[in-house]
């Protein structure tokens, strides 16, 4: 009875241990068993071998793409009118017509304005009437002198009075022409009521109304009634660097050909040529001032209008192309990533040159043979093997050119139904 009396107060001692202390227990045992399972996976791996190396990396490569290409140099500019006029009066009057709506394509020798050709005509007359009467003085001149000059040699007339007889007729003679000359004079008044237009182009709206007064005494002061501008063809005025004005000179190139197209447009769709460079450098920018002539038959581009142009850099000439997206960046140059024949990866430093349909032009630095890695460029590393798959250069996936954005419109209505 004593043994099991004491046996049984030890396990009541056991059950009474407290629950804190059996955790403290289990925490001490958890590293001991986690170092356990370590020992026994890596005695697993070790005894199976090494890990398999990585899968190579698959890139896309191709040849670059051989073809002619033309260089062409970027310019802004805007165009101006090849001609601009204002239309002034050249005669005082009131304003008795207009002849010719506000924005017409109006051509050379149209009749645009009439002033009140009254007094005008007044005034011709009343010179008409001095021609008559210097006429008749000179012809009365003439008479005399020829009466006297009878005479002389009868000694009836002296010479004094020959003289005095000559002098009246050079005198009637020179009157005679100044009436003519006024006459003409006020024939030009009577055609300058008539305002006719200089050149051919397009005419903006009436500055002036009919039955208002307008003043032509002097060109200072004389008031402008319309302008004109001639449209065709028309001019482009661009600005140029020094650098490309002795790059166009050293080219020597007859017949500088340019493309223009405009702010909505994607391609190039205007064509003309250079016909002018100024003389000299401007001090202050450094640029020079050069003009292209466009054809502009249906009076589509007018004056002011924002230009981008490219000027003919040279002739036509071979080069390699290559995607753009193929050329890397590497701190301060460009390289392509050649692969050769056994997968290994080389950077190639190149010569970049302008893009030609979306694919960039290498100037130096790589080999038409080469394999250029043109897709997963982000995967290949120099020195290392790469799994390739056969790709094509086709520029005709790069034509494609992102649209124009046009303006909003600033408000919108709902079409009726019957429309």
């Amino acid at each position: 009875m004593y043994l099991s009396s004491i046996k049984g107060e030890s396990n009541t001692q056991e059950r009474a241990l407290p629950w804190y202390r059996r955790r403290k227990m289990g925490y001490v045992l958890l590293p001991v068993v986690g170092l356990l399972l370590l020992y026994i996976v890596m005695r697993a791996w070790s005894g199976s071998g090494q890990a398999a190396p990585p899968p190579q990396a698959v890139v896309t490569v191709a040849r670059p793409l051989s073809r002619m290409v033309t260089d062409w140099d970027d310019y802004v500019g805007r165009f101006e009118a090849s001609q601009a006029v204002e239309v002034r009066p050249r005669v005082s009057g009131q304003l008795v017509g207009i002849h010719f709506r506000d924005g017409d394509i109006v051509q050379r020798g149209q009749l645009l304005f009439t002033i009140d050709p009254r007094p005008f005509a007044a005034a011709q007359a009343q010179a008409q009437a001095q021609v008559a009467s210097a006429s008749t003085a000179l012809a009365l001149a003439r008479s005399d002198l020829a009466r006297a000059s009878r005479l002389i040699s009868d000694q009836a007339v002296s010479a004094e009075e020959v003289d005095s007889l000559k002098a009246r007729v050079q005198s009637a003679q020179a009157q005679l022409a100044s009436a003519q000359a006024q006459v003409r004079s006020r024939s030009l008044d009577v055609e300058f009521t008539n305002i006719r237009a200089p050149i051919t182009g397009r005419v903006s709206d009436r500055r002036v109304d009919v039955g208002n007064l307008v003043a032509g005494d002097s060109a200072a002061n004389a008031a402008v009634l319309t302008t004109i501008n001639a449209l065709d063809p028309i001019y482009f005025s661009f600005e140029g660097s020094e650098a490309l004005y002795l790059k166009q000179r050293r080219q020597a190139q007859q017949g500088q050909d340019v493309e223009i197209r405009l702010q909505d447009e994607a391609d190039y769709k205007w064509r003309g040529h250079v016909d002018f460079t100024d003389n000299a450098i401007e001090n202050g920018s450094g640029t020079i001032r050069a003009r292209a002539v466009i054809a502009n038959p249906d009076h589509f581009l007018v004056p002011g209008m924002f230009g981008n142009m490219r000027l003919r850099g040279g002739a036509p000439h071979a080069a390699l192309l290559v995607p753009d997206g193929a050329v890397v960046t590497d701190q301060a140059r460009k390289i392509v990533y050649v692969v050769s024949k056994d997968g290994t990866v080389a950077a190639r430093p190149v010569e970049v040159g302008a893009l030609a349909n979306g694919l960039r032009v290498i100037r130096s630095g790589v080999d038409p043979r080469d394999q250029v890695v043109i897709q997963g460029t982000q995967f290949a590393q120099p020195g290392q093997k790469v799994k390739t798959v056969a790709g094509r250069v086709d520029p005709a996936g790069a034509l494609a050119t992102s649209a124009i954005a046009t303006p909003i419109a600033s408000q919108a209505t709902l079409a009726s139904s019957s429309d």
